[in-house]
Protein backbone atom coordinates (compact mmCIF):
# COMPACT_ATOMS: atom_id res chain seq x y z
CA UNK A 1 0.00 0.00 0.00
CA UNK A 2 1.24 3.49 -0.48
CA UNK A 3 2.87 4.78 2.40
CA UNK A 4 1.46 7.82 3.62
CA UNK A 5 3.16 11.07 6.13
CA UNK A 6 0.70 13.49 7.11
CA UNK A 7 1.53 16.74 4.97
CA UNK A 8 -0.22 19.16 3.04
CA UNK A 9 0.98 20.71 0.19
CA UNK A 10 1.58 24.51 -1.51
CA UNK A 11 2.05 25.29 -4.96
CA UNK A 12 4.69 27.99 -4.19
CA UNK A 13 6.43 25.66 -1.75
CA UNK A 14 9.77 24.93 -1.56
CA UNK A 15 10.84 21.58 -0.75
CA UNK A 16 14.34 19.40 0.07
CA UNK A 17 14.01 15.93 -0.59
CA UNK A 18 14.83 15.02 3.16
CA UNK A 19 12.96 16.86 6.22
CA UNK A 20 15.19 18.69 8.58
CA UNK A 21 13.87 17.61 12.19
CA UNK A 22 14.14 19.77 15.19
CA UNK A 23 14.51 19.45 18.43
CA UNK A 24 11.32 19.62 20.74
CA UNK A 25 9.07 18.48 18.10
CA UNK A 26 10.00 21.47 15.27
CA UNK A 27 10.01 20.20 12.08
CA UNK A 28 10.21 21.98 8.73
CA UNK A 29 9.07 19.78 5.97
CA UNK A 30 10.02 20.39 2.04
CA UNK A 31 9.80 18.59 -0.84
CA UNK A 32 11.78 18.72 -4.07
CA UNK A 33 10.25 20.70 -6.97
CA UNK A 34 10.72 17.81 -9.81
CA UNK A 35 7.41 17.13 -11.56
CA UNK A 36 6.95 13.65 -9.82
CA UNK A 37 8.26 13.98 -6.62
CA UNK A 38 11.59 11.90 -7.93
CA UNK A 39 10.49 10.27 -11.47
CA UNK A 40 12.06 12.36 -14.53
CA UNK A 41 9.69 14.14 -16.22
CA UNK A 42 8.68 17.16 -18.22
CA UNK A 43 8.05 20.60 -16.46
CA UNK A 44 5.90 23.01 -17.72
CA UNK A 45 7.54 26.64 -16.65
CA UNK A 46 5.95 29.76 -15.40
CA UNK A 47 6.58 33.26 -14.12
CA UNK A 48 4.19 35.35 -12.29
CA UNK A 49 4.30 38.12 -9.92
CA UNK A 50 2.65 40.71 -8.01
CA UNK A 51 5.59 42.68 -8.05
CA UNK A 52 6.29 45.20 -11.21
CA UNK A 53 7.99 43.73 -13.89
CA UNK A 54 11.76 44.95 -12.61
CA UNK A 55 11.64 43.30 -9.43
CA UNK A 56 10.39 39.85 -10.82
CA UNK A 57 13.58 38.28 -10.88
CA UNK A 58 13.74 35.43 -8.31
CA UNK A 59 10.30 34.57 -9.40
CA UNK A 60 11.18 32.77 -12.33
CA UNK A 61 12.85 30.23 -9.82
CA UNK A 62 9.09 28.72 -8.49
CA UNK A 63 9.38 26.11 -5.76
CA UNK A 64 13.20 26.95 -5.30
CA UNK A 65 13.18 28.34 -1.92
CA UNK A 66 16.85 29.93 -1.05
CA UNK A 67 18.19 29.44 2.11
CA UNK A 68 17.01 33.04 3.35
CA UNK A 69 13.62 32.47 2.69
CA UNK A 70 13.11 28.85 4.95
CA UNK A 71 11.33 29.37 7.93
CA UNK A 72 14.06 30.64 10.28
CA UNK A 73 13.73 27.65 12.90
CA UNK A 74 17.14 26.71 12.96
CA UNK A 75 17.40 28.32 16.49
CA UNK A 76 14.88 26.54 17.77
CA UNK A 77 17.13 23.06 17.70
CA UNK A 78 19.97 25.02 18.94
CA UNK A 79 18.51 26.44 21.73
CA UNK A 80 17.00 23.20 22.82
CA UNK A 81 20.47 21.52 22.63
CA UNK A 82 21.71 24.17 24.43
CA UNK A 83 19.40 24.28 27.21
CA UNK A 84 18.69 20.48 28.02
CA UNK A 85 22.14 18.64 27.69
CA UNK A 86 21.32 15.14 28.18
CA UNK A 87 17.63 15.19 28.55
CA UNK A 88 18.03 14.22 32.28
CA UNK A 89 14.48 14.98 33.63
CA UNK A 90 11.93 13.24 30.58
CA UNK A 91 9.08 15.11 31.97
CA UNK A 92 10.61 18.88 32.26
CA UNK A 93 12.33 17.94 28.73
CA UNK A 94 8.65 17.59 27.35
CA UNK A 95 6.93 20.00 28.53
CA UNK A 96 9.77 22.67 27.74
CA UNK A 97 9.43 20.98 23.69
CA UNK A 98 6.13 21.21 23.86
CA UNK A 99 6.51 24.83 24.89
CA UNK A 100 8.71 25.89 22.32
CA UNK A 101 6.57 24.43 20.15
CA UNK A 102 3.64 26.38 20.67
CA UNK A 103 5.49 29.34 20.74
CA UNK A 104 6.91 28.62 17.48
CA UNK A 105 3.31 28.75 16.12
CA UNK A 106 1.73 31.45 17.77
CA UNK A 107 4.57 33.72 17.31
CA UNK A 108 4.04 32.48 13.41
CA UNK A 109 0.21 32.95 13.87
CA UNK A 110 0.19 36.87 15.50
CA UNK A 111 3.10 37.83 13.05
CA UNK A 112 2.58 36.03 9.85
CA UNK A 113 -1.37 36.41 9.56
CA UNK A 114 -2.81 39.74 9.02
CA UNK A 115 -5.96 41.30 8.32
CA UNK A 116 -7.32 42.50 4.98
CA UNK A 117 -7.77 46.40 6.80
CA UNK A 118 -11.19 47.85 5.96
CA UNK A 119 -10.02 50.39 3.58
CA UNK A 120 -6.88 50.24 1.30
CA UNK A 121 -6.09 53.70 2.68
CA UNK A 122 -5.20 52.27 5.76
CA UNK A 123 -1.57 52.01 5.58
CA UNK A 124 1.10 51.66 7.94
CA UNK A 125 3.38 54.60 8.10
CA UNK A 126 6.18 54.32 5.91
CA UNK A 127 9.80 55.36 7.22
CA UNK A 128 11.15 58.54 6.82
CA UNK A 129 12.32 59.81 2.96
CA UNK A 130 11.67 61.39 0.10
CA UNK A 131 7.84 62.35 0.47
CA UNK A 132 7.65 62.35 -3.54
CA UNK A 133 8.87 58.75 -3.53
CA UNK A 134 6.79 57.61 -0.96
CA UNK A 135 4.08 58.39 -2.45
CA UNK A 136 4.88 56.87 -5.37
CA UNK A 137 5.23 53.93 -4.07
CA UNK A 138 2.48 53.81 -1.72
CA UNK A 139 0.79 54.47 -5.45
CA UNK A 140 2.54 51.66 -7.31
CA UNK A 141 1.00 49.57 -4.05
CA UNK A 142 -2.40 50.75 -4.23
CA UNK A 143 -2.03 49.70 -7.68
CA UNK A 144 -1.30 46.23 -6.70
CA UNK A 145 -3.87 46.03 -4.09
CA UNK A 146 -6.46 46.62 -6.99
CA UNK A 147 -5.23 44.39 -9.66
CA UNK A 148 -5.15 41.52 -7.05
CA UNK A 149 -8.99 42.02 -5.82
CA UNK A 150 -9.52 42.31 -9.72
CA UNK A 151 -8.93 38.54 -9.88
CA UNK A 152 -11.36 37.80 -6.88
CA UNK A 153 -13.98 40.27 -7.86
CA UNK A 154 -15.30 37.73 -11.03
CA UNK A 155 -14.94 34.68 -8.79
CA UNK A 156 -17.79 36.16 -6.19
CA UNK A 157 -21.02 34.52 -8.03
CA UNK A 158 -24.49 36.27 -7.51
CA UNK A 159 -25.75 35.64 -4.50
CA UNK A 160 -27.83 36.93 -1.54
CA UNK A 161 -27.31 37.62 1.80
CA UNK A 162 -25.75 40.90 3.54
CA UNK A 163 -25.25 43.74 1.37
CA UNK A 164 -21.61 45.60 1.00
CA UNK A 165 -22.71 47.55 4.59
CA UNK A 166 -18.69 48.23 5.42
CA UNK A 167 -18.29 49.39 1.73
CA UNK A 168 -14.86 47.39 1.30
CA UNK A 169 -15.80 47.27 -2.57
CA UNK A 170 -15.47 51.04 -3.48
CA UNK A 171 -16.55 53.06 -5.86
CA UNK A 172 -14.14 51.73 -8.45
CA UNK A 173 -15.82 48.89 -9.39
CA UNK A 174 -18.14 48.59 -12.19
CA UNK A 175 -21.57 48.57 -12.03
CA UNK A 176 -22.03 45.03 -12.91
CA UNK A 177 -20.35 44.14 -9.92
CA UNK A 178 -23.10 44.97 -7.74
CA UNK A 179 -25.00 41.54 -8.49
CA UNK A 180 -21.34 39.68 -6.89
CA UNK A 181 -21.41 38.03 -3.90
CA UNK A 182 -20.02 41.00 -1.51
CA UNK A 183 -20.99 38.82 2.03
CA UNK A 184 -18.38 36.61 0.68
CA UNK A 185 -15.92 39.18 0.30
CA UNK A 186 -16.56 40.77 3.61
CA UNK A 187 -16.27 37.86 5.06
CA UNK A 188 -12.88 36.69 3.73
CA UNK A 189 -11.56 40.18 4.42
CA UNK A 190 -12.91 41.49 8.19
CA UNK A 191 -15.21 38.27 9.32
CA UNK A 192 -18.35 40.66 8.71
CA UNK A 193 -20.64 37.15 8.34
CA UNK A 194 -21.58 34.75 10.49
CA UNK A 195 -19.43 31.34 9.63
CA UNK A 196 -21.70 28.01 8.93
CA UNK A 197 -22.66 26.51 11.73
CA UNK A 198 -20.37 23.76 10.64
CA UNK A 199 -17.40 25.68 10.08
CA UNK A 200 -14.70 26.22 12.31
CA UNK A 201 -13.71 29.81 13.43
CA UNK A 202 -11.28 31.61 15.22
CA UNK A 203 -13.17 30.81 18.46
CA UNK A 204 -11.73 26.77 17.01
CA UNK A 205 -7.78 27.98 17.18
CA UNK A 206 -8.17 29.24 20.73
CA UNK A 207 -6.56 26.07 22.33
CA UNK A 208 -4.65 25.10 19.47
CA UNK A 209 -1.85 22.15 19.82
CA UNK A 210 0.77 22.76 17.32
CA UNK A 211 2.04 19.27 15.53
CA UNK A 212 4.24 20.26 13.30
CA UNK A 213 5.34 22.84 10.71
CA UNK A 214 4.57 20.88 7.53
CA UNK A 215 5.91 23.42 4.96
CA UNK A 216 6.80 26.95 3.94
CA UNK A 217 6.94 28.47 0.36
CA UNK A 218 7.63 32.02 -1.17
CA UNK A 219 4.10 32.90 0.12
CA UNK A 220 2.41 30.57 2.79
CA UNK A 221 3.14 28.34 5.46
CA UNK A 222 1.25 25.12 6.36
CA UNK A 223 1.20 24.17 10.15
CA UNK A 224 -0.64 20.80 11.02
CA UNK A 225 -2.09 21.37 14.38
CA UNK A 226 -4.71 19.41 16.80
CA UNK A 227 -8.29 21.29 17.96
CA UNK A 228 -9.75 21.21 20.99
CA UNK A 229 -12.51 18.45 20.28
CA UNK A 230 -11.62 17.56 17.01
CA UNK A 231 -10.61 13.86 17.00
CA UNK A 232 -8.14 14.34 13.35
CA UNK A 233 -5.67 17.03 12.96
CA UNK A 234 -6.04 19.80 10.43
CA UNK A 235 -3.59 22.48 8.13
CA UNK A 236 -3.51 25.69 8.42
CA UNK A 237 -1.94 28.09 5.86
CA UNK A 238 -1.32 31.52 6.59
CA UNK A 239 0.90 34.04 5.50
CA UNK A 240 4.36 33.22 5.51
CA UNK A 241 6.56 36.77 7.03
CA UNK A 242 9.65 34.88 6.40
CA UNK A 243 8.84 33.93 2.54
CA UNK A 244 10.08 35.81 -0.64
CA UNK A 245 6.79 37.09 -1.79
CA UNK A 246 6.82 39.18 1.68
CA UNK A 247 10.57 40.40 1.79
CA UNK A 248 11.03 41.51 -1.82
CA UNK A 249 7.55 43.11 -1.41
CA UNK A 250 8.36 45.09 1.73
CA UNK A 251 12.17 45.95 -0.13
CA UNK A 252 10.12 47.70 -2.95
CA UNK A 253 7.44 49.17 -1.23
CA UNK A 254 8.61 49.76 2.28
CA UNK A 255 5.31 48.97 4.03
CA UNK A 256 5.37 45.67 5.81
CA UNK A 257 1.03 46.35 6.42
CA UNK A 258 0.53 47.03 3.06
CA UNK A 259 2.55 44.16 1.64
CA UNK A 260 0.76 41.92 4.13
CA UNK A 261 -2.36 42.81 2.48
CA UNK A 262 -1.01 41.88 -0.57
CA UNK A 263 1.02 38.86 0.05
CA UNK A 264 -2.30 37.13 1.49
CA UNK A 265 -4.56 37.70 -1.53
CA UNK A 266 -3.00 34.60 -2.83
CA UNK A 267 -4.84 32.60 0.70
CA UNK A 268 -7.83 34.96 0.34
CA UNK A 269 -8.61 33.59 -3.45
CA UNK A 270 -8.15 30.28 -2.90
CA UNK A 271 -10.51 30.27 0.36
CA UNK A 272 -13.01 31.80 -2.55
CA UNK A 273 -12.21 28.82 -4.88
CA UNK A 274 -12.41 26.53 -2.33
CA UNK A 275 -16.05 27.53 -1.32
CA UNK A 276 -17.42 27.91 -5.57
CA UNK A 277 -15.34 24.41 -5.88
CA UNK A 278 -16.96 22.16 -3.48
CA UNK A 279 -16.28 18.15 -4.77
CA UNK A 280 -15.16 15.48 -3.22
CA UNK A 281 -11.88 15.37 -4.90
CA UNK A 282 -11.14 18.83 -3.61
CA UNK A 283 -9.53 19.61 0.12
CA UNK A 284 -12.26 20.12 1.93
CA UNK A 285 -12.21 23.97 3.39
CA UNK A 286 -13.06 23.32 7.17
CA UNK A 287 -13.08 27.07 7.91
CA UNK A 288 -11.68 30.27 8.39
CA UNK A 289 -10.31 32.98 10.87
CA UNK A 290 -10.32 36.31 9.52
CA UNK A 291 -9.50 38.52 12.82
CA UNK A 292 -8.70 37.27 16.57
CA UNK A 293 -10.47 34.78 18.61
CA UNK A 294 -14.45 35.46 19.57
CA UNK A 295 -13.75 38.32 16.50
CA UNK A 296 -11.92 40.62 19.07
CA UNK A 297 -11.24 43.86 17.53
CA UNK A 298 -8.15 44.57 19.19
CA UNK A 299 -6.51 41.48 17.79
CA UNK A 300 -8.10 42.10 14.21
CA UNK A 301 -5.40 40.78 11.48
CA UNK A 302 -5.05 37.47 11.39
CA UNK A 303 -6.39 35.74 8.19
CA UNK A 304 -5.99 31.73 8.81
CA UNK A 305 -7.29 28.68 6.51
CA UNK A 306 -8.40 25.64 8.23
CA UNK A 307 -8.46 22.64 5.99
CA UNK A 308 -8.84 18.70 6.06
CA UNK A 309 -5.22 17.21 6.88
CA UNK A 310 -4.45 14.68 4.00
CA UNK A 311 -1.14 12.61 3.19
CA UNK A 312 1.40 13.74 0.63
CA UNK A 313 1.03 12.15 -2.67
CA UNK A 314 4.12 10.42 -2.84
CA UNK A 315 4.75 8.98 -6.70
CA UNK A 316 8.15 6.93 -6.13
CA UNK A 317 5.87 5.06 -3.38
CA UNK A 318 2.93 4.84 -5.66
CA UNK A 319 4.71 3.52 -8.82
CA UNK A 320 5.00 0.68 -5.92
CA UNK A 321 2.02 0.24 -5.39
CA UNK A 322 -0.33 -2.62 -6.46
CA UNK A 323 -2.54 -1.10 -10.53
CA UNK A 324 -5.60 -0.88 -8.22
CA UNK A 325 -4.40 1.58 -6.23
CA UNK A 326 -2.88 3.53 -9.37
CA UNK A 327 -5.64 3.46 -10.96
CA UNK A 328 -7.64 4.82 -7.81
CA UNK A 329 -5.61 7.92 -8.47
CA UNK A 330 -5.91 8.26 -12.11
CA UNK A 331 -9.83 7.87 -11.85
CA UNK A 332 -10.23 10.64 -8.91
CA UNK A 333 -8.11 12.95 -11.23
CA UNK A 334 -10.44 12.28 -14.30
CA UNK A 335 -13.38 12.76 -12.15
CA UNK A 336 -12.28 16.22 -10.65
CA UNK A 337 -11.39 17.23 -14.01
CA UNK A 338 -14.47 16.51 -15.30
CA UNK A 339 -16.06 18.66 -12.34
CA UNK A 340 -13.68 21.67 -13.36
CA UNK A 341 -14.49 21.52 -16.97
CA UNK A 342 -18.48 22.62 -15.87
CA UNK A 343 -17.81 24.24 -12.28
CA UNK A 344 -19.68 26.76 -11.27
CA UNK A 345 -17.27 29.42 -12.30
CA UNK A 346 -16.91 27.81 -15.82
CA UNK A 347 -14.26 25.85 -17.46
CA UNK A 348 -11.09 25.56 -14.71
CA UNK A 349 -7.61 25.21 -15.67
CA UNK A 350 -5.00 24.20 -13.25
CA UNK A 351 -2.21 26.58 -14.33
CA UNK A 352 0.56 25.03 -11.82
CA UNK A 353 -0.19 21.09 -12.95
CA UNK A 354 2.08 19.27 -10.36
CA UNK A 355 1.94 15.55 -8.02
CA UNK A 356 2.89 18.57 -5.22
CA UNK A 357 -0.46 20.38 -5.79
CA UNK A 358 -2.12 17.09 -4.70
CA UNK A 359 -2.56 14.99 -1.39
CA UNK A 360 -4.77 11.57 -0.44
CA UNK A 361 -7.46 11.48 2.36
CA UNK A 362 -8.14 8.08 3.30
CA UNK A 363 -7.00 6.66 -0.19
CA UNK A 364 -8.86 9.64 -2.23
CA UNK A 365 -6.69 11.79 -4.46
CA UNK A 366 -7.84 15.78 -3.56
CA UNK A 367 -6.73 18.86 -4.93
CA UNK A 368 -5.02 20.87 -2.29
CA UNK A 369 -3.48 24.09 -3.72
CA UNK A 370 -6.31 26.05 -5.82
CA UNK A 371 -3.93 29.53 -5.86
CA UNK A 372 -3.52 29.13 -9.48
CA UNK A 373 -6.62 28.13 -10.69
CA UNK A 374 -8.12 30.09 -13.69
CA UNK A 375 -11.30 30.06 -14.58
CA UNK A 376 -10.50 32.63 -17.39
CA UNK A 377 -10.54 31.76 -21.75
CA UNK A 378 -8.45 32.82 -23.82
CA UNK A 379 -9.80 34.70 -26.27
CA UNK A 380 -8.16 34.74 -30.00
CA UNK A 381 -8.58 35.75 -33.23
CA UNK A 382 -7.00 32.80 -35.38
CA UNK A 383 -6.63 29.28 -34.46
CA UNK A 384 -2.78 30.38 -34.19
CA UNK A 385 -3.70 31.86 -31.13
CA UNK A 386 -5.09 28.86 -29.16
CA UNK A 387 -1.68 26.98 -29.17
CA UNK A 388 -1.34 24.99 -26.11
CA UNK A 389 2.92 24.59 -25.63
CA UNK A 390 3.99 21.86 -23.60
CA UNK A 391 8.29 21.21 -23.33
CA UNK A 392 7.90 18.63 -26.04
CA UNK A 393 4.52 19.02 -27.57
CA UNK A 394 2.57 21.86 -28.93
CA UNK A 395 -1.23 21.55 -29.61
CA UNK A 396 -3.34 23.64 -32.02
CA UNK A 397 -7.02 24.26 -31.13
CA UNK A 398 -10.01 26.08 -32.73
CA UNK A 399 -10.97 29.56 -32.25
CA UNK A 400 -14.30 29.72 -31.99
CA UNK A 401 -17.12 32.22 -33.47
CA UNK A 402 -17.42 34.10 -30.23
CA UNK A 403 -13.69 34.56 -30.44
CA UNK A 404 -12.38 32.42 -27.37
CA UNK A 405 -10.18 29.28 -27.75
CA UNK A 406 -12.44 26.34 -27.63
CA UNK A 407 -11.85 24.23 -24.60
CA UNK A 408 -8.55 25.24 -23.95
CA UNK A 409 -8.65 24.95 -20.14
CA UNK A 410 -10.07 21.37 -20.48
CA UNK A 411 -7.41 20.24 -23.46
CA UNK A 412 -4.82 21.92 -21.22
CA UNK A 413 -5.33 20.03 -17.69
CA UNK A 414 -6.27 16.61 -19.81
CA UNK A 415 -2.65 16.21 -20.89
CA UNK A 416 -1.18 17.61 -17.88
CA UNK A 417 -3.01 14.56 -16.68
CA UNK A 418 -1.61 12.30 -19.17
CA UNK A 419 1.86 13.21 -18.53
CA UNK A 420 2.16 13.60 -14.98
CA UNK A 421 -0.12 10.93 -14.22
CA UNK A 422 -1.84 8.54 -16.68
CA UNK A 423 1.96 7.81 -18.25
CA UNK A 424 3.79 6.66 -14.89
CA UNK A 425 0.80 4.97 -12.97
CA UNK A 426 -1.88 3.49 -15.95
CA UNK A 427 -0.42 0.71 -18.11
CA UNK A 428 2.20 -0.62 -16.10
CA UNK A 429 0.94 -4.27 -14.34
CA UNK A 430 -2.17 -3.06 -15.80
CA UNK A 431 -4.62 -6.43 -16.12
CA UNK A 432 -4.16 -8.66 -19.04
CA UNK A 433 -8.01 -8.20 -19.67
CA UNK A 434 -7.95 -4.42 -19.28
CA UNK A 435 -4.17 -3.68 -21.42
CA UNK A 436 -6.45 -2.48 -24.48
CA UNK A 437 -8.65 -0.66 -23.16
CA UNK A 438 -5.69 0.97 -21.00
CA UNK A 439 -3.93 1.37 -24.20
CA UNK A 440 -6.78 3.12 -25.92
CA UNK A 441 -7.46 6.01 -22.94
CA UNK A 442 -3.34 6.52 -23.24
CA UNK A 443 -3.07 7.09 -26.99
CA UNK A 444 -6.13 9.75 -27.30
CA UNK A 445 -5.04 11.66 -23.86
CA UNK A 446 -1.83 11.76 -25.50
CA UNK A 447 -2.54 12.89 -28.19
CA UNK A 448 -5.54 14.89 -27.04
CA UNK A 449 -8.15 13.68 -29.32
CA UNK A 450 -10.96 13.03 -26.46
CA UNK A 451 -12.40 15.25 -24.56
CA UNK A 452 -13.16 14.93 -20.70
CA UNK A 453 -16.65 13.63 -21.12
CA UNK A 454 -15.11 11.04 -23.65
CA UNK A 455 -12.12 10.19 -20.99
CA UNK A 456 -14.35 9.63 -18.12
CA UNK A 457 -16.40 7.32 -19.71
CA UNK A 458 -13.81 4.99 -20.81
CA UNK A 459 -12.32 5.09 -16.96
CA UNK A 460 -15.48 4.41 -15.62
CA UNK A 461 -16.00 1.56 -18.12
CA UNK A 462 -12.88 -0.36 -16.68
CA UNK A 463 -13.71 0.23 -13.14
CA UNK A 464 -17.00 -1.41 -13.95
CA UNK A 465 -15.44 -4.17 -16.06
CA UNK A 466 -12.74 -4.16 -13.13
CA UNK A 467 -15.34 -4.54 -10.11
CA UNK A 468 -17.65 -7.07 -12.00
CA UNK A 469 -14.97 -9.60 -13.01
CA UNK A 470 -16.26 -9.25 -16.76
CA UNK A 471 -12.63 -8.86 -17.99
CA UNK A 472 -12.20 -12.51 -16.91
CA UNK A 473 -14.16 -14.22 -18.89
CA UNK A 474 -11.57 -16.11 -21.01
CA UNK A 475 -10.14 -18.41 -17.64
CA UNK A 476 -11.44 -21.33 -17.69
CA UNK A 477 -13.88 -22.44 -15.15
CA UNK A 478 -12.31 -25.60 -14.30
CA UNK A 479 -9.28 -23.91 -12.82
CA UNK A 480 -10.60 -24.10 -9.23
CA UNK A 481 -11.01 -27.76 -9.71
CA UNK A 482 -7.18 -27.96 -9.02
CA UNK A 483 -7.56 -27.10 -5.22
CA UNK A 484 -9.23 -28.38 -2.29
CA UNK A 485 -11.18 -25.68 0.04
CA UNK A 486 -11.77 -25.51 3.64
CA UNK A 487 -14.68 -23.11 4.42
CA UNK A 488 -14.09 -21.38 8.18
CA UNK A 489 -10.43 -22.58 8.20
CA UNK A 490 -7.22 -20.28 8.30
CA UNK A 491 -3.61 -21.12 8.83
CA UNK A 492 -0.88 -21.20 10.87
CA UNK A 493 2.91 -21.75 10.41
CA UNK A 494 2.79 -20.33 6.66
CA UNK A 495 5.77 -20.53 4.53
CA UNK A 496 5.39 -16.96 3.15
CA UNK A 497 7.14 -15.54 -0.63
CA UNK A 498 7.15 -12.51 -1.79
CA UNK A 499 5.65 -10.95 -4.84
CA UNK A 500 5.35 -7.56 -6.32
CA UNK A 501 3.08 -5.09 -6.39
CA UNK A 502 1.67 -6.60 -2.85
CA UNK A 503 -0.18 -4.97 -0.30
CA UNK A 504 1.90 -6.83 2.02
CA UNK A 505 5.55 -6.24 2.10
CA UNK A 506 6.46 -9.37 4.17
CA UNK A 507 4.13 -11.92 1.53
CA UNK A 508 1.92 -12.15 -1.41
CA UNK A 509 -1.53 -10.16 -1.05
CA UNK A 510 -2.93 -9.34 -4.18
CA UNK A 511 -6.58 -8.48 -5.12
CA UNK A 512 -9.03 -11.09 -6.47
CA UNK A 513 -12.26 -10.72 -8.08
CA UNK A 514 -13.06 -14.48 -6.93
CA UNK A 515 -11.72 -17.88 -5.95
CA UNK A 516 -11.35 -18.53 -9.54
CA UNK A 517 -8.84 -15.67 -10.04
CA UNK A 518 -6.92 -16.28 -7.37
CA UNK A 519 -6.15 -19.61 -8.51
CA UNK A 520 -4.93 -18.57 -11.63
CA UNK A 521 -2.52 -16.59 -9.91
CA UNK A 522 -1.59 -19.43 -7.35
CA UNK A 523 -1.09 -21.38 -11.04
CA UNK A 524 1.19 -18.80 -12.29
CA UNK A 525 3.48 -18.42 -9.37
CA UNK A 526 5.93 -21.52 -9.45
CA UNK A 527 6.23 -21.26 -5.26
CA UNK A 528 2.44 -21.01 -4.73
CA UNK A 529 0.83 -24.17 -3.56
CA UNK A 530 -1.92 -22.40 -1.50
CA UNK A 531 -4.16 -19.13 -0.63
CA UNK A 532 -6.33 -17.54 1.48
CA UNK A 533 -9.41 -15.50 0.96
CA UNK A 534 -10.16 -13.93 3.96
CA UNK A 535 -12.93 -11.63 3.58
CA UNK A 536 -11.00 -8.23 3.55
CA UNK A 537 -11.34 -6.05 0.75
CA UNK A 538 -10.18 -3.34 -1.26
CA UNK A 539 -12.40 0.09 -2.48
CA UNK A 540 -13.49 -1.66 -5.24
CA UNK A 541 -14.84 -4.93 -2.92
CA UNK A 542 -12.20 -6.97 -4.81
CA UNK A 543 -11.19 -9.75 -2.16
CA UNK A 544 -7.84 -9.68 -0.82
CA UNK A 545 -6.40 -12.95 -1.14
CA UNK A 546 -2.76 -14.51 0.76
CA UNK A 547 -0.72 -16.61 -1.31
CA UNK A 548 2.00 -18.81 -0.09
CA UNK A 549 4.22 -21.86 -0.35
CA UNK A 550 3.32 -23.96 2.43
CA UNK A 551 2.15 -24.11 5.91
CA UNK A 552 1.80 -26.25 9.11
CA UNK A 553 -1.51 -26.45 10.13
CA UNK A 554 -5.16 -25.73 9.86
CA UNK A 555 -7.08 -23.21 12.59
CA UNK A 556 -10.56 -22.57 13.14
CA UNK A 557 -11.44 -18.78 11.10
CA UNK A 558 -15.28 -18.12 10.19
CA UNK A 559 -14.14 -15.46 8.16
CA UNK A 560 -11.38 -17.31 5.86
CA UNK A 561 -11.22 -19.92 3.72
CA UNK A 562 -8.29 -22.25 2.56
CA UNK A 563 -7.42 -23.39 -0.89
CA UNK A 564 -4.73 -26.38 -1.43
CA UNK A 565 -3.56 -27.42 -4.57
CA UNK A 566 -4.66 -31.22 -4.79
CA UNK A 567 -1.48 -32.39 -5.84
CA UNK A 568 0.25 -31.02 -2.05
CA UNK A 569 -2.73 -32.74 -0.91
CA UNK A 570 -1.84 -36.27 -2.02
CA UNK A 571 1.47 -35.73 -1.20
CA UNK A 572 0.78 -34.61 2.51
CA UNK A 573 -1.42 -37.90 2.71
CA UNK A 574 1.05 -39.93 1.51
CA UNK A 575 4.03 -38.77 3.38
Amino acid sequence: MTAAVNSATLSDNARSSSPAKLSGGCKVTRRQDTPLEGVPGEVETRSRSFLPAESQEPFHLRGRLPPPAAVRLGSCSRAIRGKMPGMGNSLRAAALLAFVVLSVLVTLLISSVQQFGARISHFSTAPSGDDEELASLREALIHQLNERRKEIIPLLSPGVGDDDENGLLGESFSQRDSTLDYSLWNEITVGSRKAHLDEMGCDSLADMQAVEILGSGYTKLVVKVNLAGESEPVALKLVNEQGIDMGKCVEDFKDPRGCRELVSFKLRKEMVLLQRLQHPNVIKLKGHCAGGPGGKEGEAGRVTVILEQGNPLQMIQLLQSPWEDRFRVCLDLVRLLHFLSRSPLGSVALLDFQPRQFVTVSGSLKLTDLDDASAEETTCHTDADCTLQFPHRNFTLPCSARGVCEGLNEKRNIYNAYRYFFTYLLPHQAPPGLTHLVDRIMNATGELKADINQTLEAFEHILLLYKSGLHLENLPPSIIRDYTVMRGMGTSGNVEYRCWPSYSQQGCVLSVHSAREAAYICNSHSQCNSFTLTGQKTWTGRLLASFRSGFSHLVPDGTSEVYVKKTKVVEKSSA
